[in-house]
């Protein structure tokens, strides 16, 4: 096969895999990139080569390398481009001293760490080509480098970028990425020359001189077109290509000066103007090329290079967990003990600490630097990998058990969207309530105005207290795209936060609007987050939107279905049909709690809108009609007579009653009905009834499921209830 079809038939495989595996871990909460190493790895002699040599020795011959080599490398620049671009000074206006030296602290004990370890590991993974100095200084950069962008998506991801934790991690990461950076530039110069002589002294004074240059005359020819950015209001491809072809130029300048072809693309996306909407046009327009294609090239390339077969003894596999040990210790204890200093408690102190132990694909560039100059052996390599791997792969579920997300929100920096108000503005008379809750999940704020209307309608009794929180998370498909940087995160939210606002302020009548109380966050699956908000506020109701007739299919899938499937408490299903009006309802009734559940919401309907009419269709089985429940018989008892008086049971005929109930739709604004009373045994279907009147009914339909009888939405307005609940 010819060579060329032949990279480009590994690039569709290298794609393919890299996706399949990515996908796989993010589905498991663990950053994408990490399924796209472990990808590589796959496709290398640790898995494919050890399975199937021919067949990888076939599709990944020797010839092939320098391809993938030269592809990986071009990848590389651009995305050590795009890290510098997201470099933003506004990281370091926290608390930079305690950054500074918790940064500098978690730099140095690892390092000095490392060079202890060296003693060991010189003599029985390296070679006498290298060193022992060089091989030091490579280690201890190796060993303590925190990967920025892997470390700032984790706080996006779990809403930490507001939190005095979030910002402080940001901060220390920023000014780590900085400082490591700058010492493996060191570790190179010297690795390149075999010692600290004049010429690597030589090397590190231009780097110096070079990143002066950078950011001034540099950062200053930048701002030239960002201001003509700012003219033209778009990013054109000729702006874009003076761009790119000044990133390939600063690259170049750095590989001649003796450090590596990435710091200078790093150093020029550093030094870029960081104008939001530039810089977020610029990194949209490089990021999806540069991650989806060339990148899990580089993953595949340095897979291929990864042998865990190296460690064919039980002493390497020792070396290895020793290596796993003092780069995990090094950077956790410099981390917490340096934190502590600065005064911060020690939740939060051991938090960092695993937050700043994440290596990520940054650990995986600078191994394979390392590799390239030989300062490190194919074995060592492996070990080092495996150490990247862990120590990311570790830091979200470390981070949850040491810091749960419920008490995320209790460490707010400032005003923010996530904090709840504990209270709606109106004075309640009795403090000790609680207050009505329920919890509206809005994917659209611009096409649910009927769900939050209704939602309110159920809440809102103006003599009691109640809360209504629009649900809003935000859902980012890819870990690197830039959104995902907690800058962008923050602008997306108070975009969404406007949006809101905007959604509420058309309520009507106006003294609704300061029961409303949004909550905005990041999410990597809304479903999940969903039923997790659920479990830490405890709303007394869930009310989700659906919009698309899945249920033809007699199936209920998707985030609704998984809502309905793990959420802790009542949820109910709104089909909105249009029509604002909200005067007749109608309830098909017969004996299961989820039917109970739809009553009771009519009845609470009932209560809050002196206009409102109920029609309740009793369903009849064997020719008796299904009974009231004790717990419905009890409420309606308890009704004032100028709401009883509204009420209309009447006993459906024994003949179809999805017809019979499509038909008394045709005059109702509003239908309530509970899922079909196998639920708890088919969680996949709504029931064969059901699902087919969600398609045929005339009115606006909710579909009520109930979690616990104990619950009890009428307690408030009818506090005798408490005494009868069953």
């Amino acid at each position: 096969m010819h060579t060329v079809m032949l990279v480009l038939v590994e690039i569709v495989v290298v794609i393919t895999i890299s996706r399949l595996v990515g996908l796989g871990f993010k589905s498991i909460k663990q950053p994408l990139v990490i399924g796209e190493i472990i990808a590589g790895i796959m496709l290398g002699p640790s898995l494919f080569g050890l399975i199937a040599p021919q067949a990888a020795s076939t599709l990944f011959p020797k010839e092939t390398l320098p391809y993938l080599n030269i592809l990986s490398q071009i990848g590389l620049i651009f995305f050590m481009f795009l890290i510098g671009l997201e470099l933003n000074p506004k990281y370091l206006r926290g608390n930079l001293k305690a950054a500074v030296l918790i940064s500098n602290i978690s730099i140095i004990v690892p390092f000095t760490l490392a060079s202890f370890l060296s003693f060991l590991l010189y003599p029985l993974v390296s070679t006498t080509k290298v060193s022992f100095i060089a091989f030091t200084l490579f280690l201890g950069a190796a060993m303590s480098i925190t990967a920025f962008p892997v470390l700032a998506r984790i706080i996006t991801e779990n809403n930490l970028q507001k939190t005095r934790l979030g910002t402080l991690a940001l901060t220390c990461a920023a000014v780590d990425d900085v400082t490591a950076w700058c010492l493996l530039a060191i570790s190179i110069a010297v690795a390149r020359h075999g010692n600290i002589d004049l010429q690597a002294v030589l090397t590190i004074m231009e780097s110096i001189v070079y990143i002066v240059l950078m950011f001034t005359g540099g950062r200053w020819l930048m701002q030239l077109l960002a201001t003509h950015y700012q003219r033209t209001g778009k990013l054109n491809q000729f702006l874009l290509a003076v761009i790119y072809i000044t990133v390939v130029i600063s690259a170049l300048i750095t590989e001649l000066i003796g450090i590596h072809l990435i710091f200078g693309a790093f150093l020029l996306g550093a030094a870029m103007p960081k104008s939001a909407n530039f810089v977020r046009e610029l990194a949209e327009k490089t990021e999806d090329f540069i991650l989806v294609f060339l990148l899990p090239i580089f993953f595949a390339y340095s897979g291929l290079k990864t042998e865990i077969g190296l460690l064919n003894r039980p002493h390497l596999w020792l070396l290895c967990l020793l290596i796993l040990a003092v780069a995990i210790a090094g950077k956790y204890f410099g981390a917490y003990f340096a934190a502590r200093i600065s005064g911060i408690n020690k939740k939060e102190a051991s938090a960092l600490g695993w937050l700043m132990n994440t290596r990520g694909l940054t650990e995986l560039i600078v191994l394979n630097i390392g590799l390239e100059l030989g300062v490190i052996t194919p074995l060592l390599f492996t070990m080092l990998v495996i150490m990247a791997l862990v120590t990311t792969f570790m830091t979200s579920p470390l981070l949850e058990w040491t810091y749960p997300k419920q008490e995320i929100r209790l460490d707010i920096v400032a005003t923010d969207d996530l904090e709840i108000a504990a209270e709606p503005a109106t004075e309640i008379s009795e403090p000790t309530i609680t207050p009505y809750r329920i919890l509206v999940p809005v994917a659209n704020p611009h096409t649910q105005k009927g769900l939050l209307q209704l939602a309110v309608a159920i809440a809102i009794n103006y003599q009691h207290p109640a809360i209504v929180n629009p649900l809003s998370l935000i859902e980012f498909e890819e870990d690197y795209a830039f959104e995902n940087t907690p800058t962008e995160a923050n602008r997306l939210i108070s975009e969404r936060h406007q949006q809101l606002d905007e959604l509420i302020s058309t309520l009507e009548p106006q003294e609704t609007r300061s029961y409303i109380h949004p909550i905005i966050r990041i999410s990597s699956n809304v479903a999940r987050e969903t039923v997790e908000i659920a479990k830490i506020q405890q709303p007394d109701l869930i009310l989700v939107g659906w919009h698309r007739p899945a249920f033809s299919n007699n199936r209920l899938g998707g985030r609704v279905g998984q809502i309905l499937t793990t959420a802790p408490v009542d949820v109910a299903v709104f089909i909105d049909k249009g029509g604002e009006r909200l005067e007749n309802l109608l309830v098909p009734y017969s004996t299961n709690i989820h039917d109970d559940l739809a009553l009771i919401l009519a009845l609470r309907l009932l209560i809050n809108r002196d206009n409102c009419m109920l029609q309740v269709l009793q369903m009849l089985d064997n020719n008796m009609p299904h009974e009231l429940s004790y717990e419905i018989q009890g409420m309606i008892e308890q009704l004032p007579q100028n709401v009883s008086d509204r009420i209309q049971i009447e006993t459906l005929p024994n003949t179809e009653h999805k017809s019979v109930v499509v038909a008394a739709s045709e005059k109702a604004d509003l239908t309530i009905v509970g899922t079909s009373r196998a639920w708890g045994i088919e969680r996949q279907t709504l029931g064969r009834y059901t699902d087919e009147l969600a398609l045929e009914c005339r009115s606006s339909l909710l579909i009520t499921r109930r979690y616990s009888q104990v619950t009890s939405h009428l307690s408030s307005l009818l506090p005798e209830i408490n005494s009868i609940r069953i």
